[in-house]
């Protein structure tokens, strides 16, 4: 094997809008409201291997405007790309996909929510940017909190009342 075979080869194979969806519960009464909606966001990423050196990974976010207690919209949206990852050492396989997918994914996914939101016709909502570095360092020490607890909880001696 010739060295440029081994390579590291990171490329986007395509990007694509996996799912968008558009919730209007309490329209057309929900116009007439002149306070401004209390906007709620919550994201999360994922990953998954399609074949050898082949990765999806994407983007989910979910948008949720209310104004008192009544829903005025819900957006959710699912941005996602394939992605090319040869010749990468194991250890940053996880933070690419993680990290530098999300960041190419999710301009894209910004775009197609704002649009959403637009053209139900509401002011555009722009979602801000996101440090997905500090995001998956998080996710990281979330996963690590819960994986001492479940060892705490199983190493616990059962008691018999």
């Amino acid at each position: 094997m010739s060295d440029e075979n081994l390579q590291p080869v990171f490329q986007i194979q395509r990007v694509y809008l996996k799912d968008l969806s558009l919730e209007q519960p309490n329209s057309p009464a929900i116009f007439l409201e002149q306070q401004a909606p209390a906007i709620e966001v919550s994201l999360d990423v994922g990953s998954e291997k399609l074949a050898d050196g082949i990765f999806e990974a994407t983007v989910t976010v979910t948008v949720t405007a209310k104004i008192a207690d009544k829903v005025a919209f819900l957006v959710e949206g699912k941005q996602a790309g394939i992605f090319e990852a040869r010749n990468i050492p194991e250890d940053q396989i996880d933070p690419l996909l993680g990290i530098g997918c999300p960041n190419i994914i999710y301009p894209y996914l910004r775009s197609n929510v704002a649009d959403a939101i637009t053209r139900a016709g509401f002011p555009p909502i722009h979602l801000s940017e996101i440090n997905f570095e500090a995001f998956y360092a998080q996710r990281l020490q979330l996963a690590a909190e819960q994986a001492k607890t479940a060892e705490a909880t199983a190493e616990a001696p059962a008691t018999i009342q």
